[in-house]
């Protein structure tokens, strides 16, 4: 009997690292569309606002669709192909999340809430449907469509939460922290606790939205607004070479089932 290998890319500080990149690249990329190019959208923006962000949405959307459809169809693990797959679901959450919260006038906290009721359902209906959540599992069709629903969902979740609480008194480099310092309690309960690894990776993987979101914004925004206002094209750029960069370095490989 052959055994089925994982389209998803194993667990590892490298994985860590591009995931990191790659939110923040989600954020500086998504705004780019949508704020930069579409133009500046703003709770206030009216009818601007609304389209730059739905634009944004849709263009990111499709992308996001053809990928994960490509992802599905493919036979084996493709790290270009799952990496490119990440990226887009992130510049699409951040528009959507943006969408949700400022055009649509969900808010932050009522935003987050519901995206992070999304996530748990998606996660629910996945482990009652396939019996696991491991991404070891993720070898079939149905069980990387739920994949990468939930993975959707989780981004665009994070964006909305990282926006929440920047905008509060900590600001962009204070919200930073506080989801490094979350980032580092999930890393420490991974090693020295019997906690659920599979819960414990979720848990990550939806804490380096936030994170990277934050970071992003840091990049991009006004001096006055506690950013450092670098272009968003370049610092998108300049994330997107890194990030290929270490694709390239860092060892790539499929995640095993655990026995």
């Amino acid at each position: 009997m052959r055994r089925a290998v994982a389209k998803v890319p194993a667990i590892t500080l490298g994985f860590w690292i591009i995931k990191i990149l790659a939110t923040t690249l989600g954020e500086t990329g998504g705004d780019t569309v949508s704020m930069s190019w579409l133009g500046e959208t703003t709770p206030d923006a009216g009818a601007s606002g609304l389209n730059g962000y739905l634009i944004g949405t849709a263009i990111f959307g499709a992308v996001l669709l053809v990928l994960v459809w490509a992802q599905v169809r493919a036979g084996r693990f493709n790290r270009w192909l799952y990496w490119a797959t990440i990226i887009a679901s992130t510049t699409a959450g951040t528009t959507l999340a943006d969408f949700a919260t400022r055009s649509i006038g969900l808010g932050y906290p009522g935003g987050s809430l519901l995206l992070f009721g999304c996530v748990i359902a998606a996660l629910i209906v996945w482990r009652s449907t396939t019996g696991s959540v491991a991404i070891g599992t993720v070898t079939d069709p149905r069980s990387e469509s739920f994949y990468w629903l939930t993975i959707t969902f989780s981004q665009t979740l994070g964006t909305a939460l990282g926006d929440w609480v920047a905008d509060s008194s900590l600001g962009y480099g204070g919200a930073a922290m506080i989801f490094g310092a979350a980032l580092a309690v999930t890393a420490a309960l991974y090693f020295w606790t019997r906690v659920s690894h599979v819960m414990l990776f979720w848990a990550a993987f939806i804490l380096t939205r936030p994170l990277g979101a934050t970071v992003g914004d840091f990049l991009d925004k006004p001096v006055a607004k506690g950013g450092l206002e670098l272009s968003r094209p370049i610092a998108t750029a300049v994330l997107l070479v890194a990030i290929v960069i270490l694709i390239v370095v860092l060892p790539q490989r499929p995640a095993q089932r655990a026995h």
